[in-house]
């Protein structure tokens, strides 16, 4: 599974909430960026994050002066974050819920950026699409599980995780596809009275 680390941009350019708008553009293009990440106060304050968007709309769409406009009045702060580990389906999702096409990526620190072109260009989807993958997953799981409660009982500790990690997978499927299953594979192999009624 591909993750926001594994095609994250490491370079990333900050810029000062006390900047202008004239400065902040000059190193967009000094740099060939669409974004700059703000730079935090203190440790806790939180990142935030000025586009190309933000300042097209609210610098020059309305007329200002770019030099008199501070990087403050722009930029969107505390913006969407993006935790390493992260899949990248989910970092899709994350930018089509919020409409951000860009975000920095950050555990504790800075590391890097993810934007929407580096899913497109660095991503394994087309390789490697989500489903197919959780689906074969799914079915190891799930042999597992029957392996585990066979061999261990049906209230051990090792079948309940097992069962657990298959209503994991299960979740994450039905997620994907959009669509509950009519019956959980705890349903159809875990309960001992369903599954032998299935073995018939």
């Amino acid at each position: 599974m591909t993750k926001a680390k594994d095609i994250m941009t490491t370079e990333v350019v900050t810029i000062k909430a006390s900047a202008t708008v004239a400065q902040a553009v000059k190193l967009m293009k000094l740099k060939s960026l669409r974004c700059l990440i703000i730079e935090r106060s203190h440790e806790d304050d939180p990142y935030g994050i000025v586009t190309d968007t933000d300042i097209a709309k609210k610098v020059v769409g309305s007329g200002k002066d770019p030099k008199t406009v501070y990087v403050s009045e722009v930029m969107t702060k505390p913006c969407i974050v993006v935790n390493p580990d992260l899949t990248v389906e989910y970092v899709a999702r994350l930018f089509d819920m919020t409409g951000v096409d860009r975000a920095p990526v950050i555990q504790g620190e800075l590391l890097g950026i993810i934007s929407v072109r580096d899913i497109l260009q660095k991503g394994d989807f087309l390789d490697n699409p989500r489903i197919p993958l959780l689906e074969k997953t799914l079915q190891v799981a799930v042999s597992n599980a029957r392996s585990v409660s066979a061999s261990q009982g049906t209230t051990a500790t090792e079948t309940v995780a097992a069962w657990e990690a298959v209503n994991e997978l299960e979740a994450e499927l039905a997620f994907c596809r959009g669509t509950r299953p009519e019956q959980t594979a705890f349903e159809q192999y875990g309960n001992p009275v369903t599954a032998e009624l299935t073995s018939v």
